[in-house]
């Protein structure tokens, strides 16, 4: 199988090009695309990777897509694009939460993947640890709120981590956290991503749709006052 992820929910994001099976797992290749060029870049990019290992768009078995959280205009981008592609090609598309796929770096039966959300804020998905990690709800909470939410846990599962601003917050309130990781990319995104599509866990273009868990500054700014 020749899948493509794709990862533009940051600041910037990539492409990855990988090959493999149930058992196998091959990364082919891995482009980086610069902020701010992501609707500019990433088709010309994808058609550039594909024509460097001689290979065709119409050879790619699916495609692999981070659907969030993550920037707004990042994530409408990329998965417009995937979108497109994955509708003229008539190819599967597999949507992969990086709060998924940082919970597969964890060591434990029971994760809390944690991302900061920026404005005191955390995106938090909780797991339960498998090949393709078995989610129990991904939720916004205040940093104040996710620290109490951890202390009165009977049972407190590992928290990974890749945000330095997040992690030291938590040893400061001294609960432990695994942040020995690196936040997931475009390749980390076609990895699981594969895995889904094997399983035929997958949606059509006219469901794609991004994981933004907090809601657009324009929504929280658009309702009338006193509302």
């Amino acid at each position: 199988m020749l899948v493509l992820g794709v990862d533009t929910s940051n600041k910037n994001g990539g492409i990855a090009l990988a090959r493999g099976d149930a058992a196998s797992f091959e990364l082919l290749d891995v482009m980086p695309l610069k902020g701010g060029t992501f609707s500019a870049q990433l088709i010309p990019q994808i058609a550039d990777m594909l024509g460097r290992h001689g290979l065709d768009k119409t050879q790619l078995d699916g495609i692999a897509a981070a659907s969030g959280p993550g920037s707004f205009t990042g994530l409408r981008v990329g998965l417009a694009g995937v979108k497109g592609l994955a509708e003229v090609l008539r190819k599967p598309i597999a949507t992969v939460s990086l709060l998924e796929a940082l919970a597969t770096l964890g060591t434990r039966d029971r994760v809390v993947a944690a991302l900061d959300a920026g404005r005191s804020e955390v995106f938090v998905g909780e797991f339960r640890k498998a090949e393709l990690p078995q989610p129990m709800g991904e939720s916004l909470m205040t940093m104040e709120q996710f620290i109490s939410t951890l202390q009165r846990a009977p049972d407190r599962p590992e928290v990974v981590t890749c945000d330095h601003q997040v992690s030291e917050l938590l040893r400061f309130r001294g609960l432990p956290v695994n942040d020995d990781v690196q936040r997931p990319n475009s390749a980390t995104v076609a990895r699981l991503g594969m895995l889904k599509i094997l399983r035929g866990d997958t949606v059509t273009p006219e469901a794609l749709d991004a994981n933004y868990i907090r809601r657009s500054d324009a929504e929280l700014f658009s309702k009338p006052a006193g509302q």
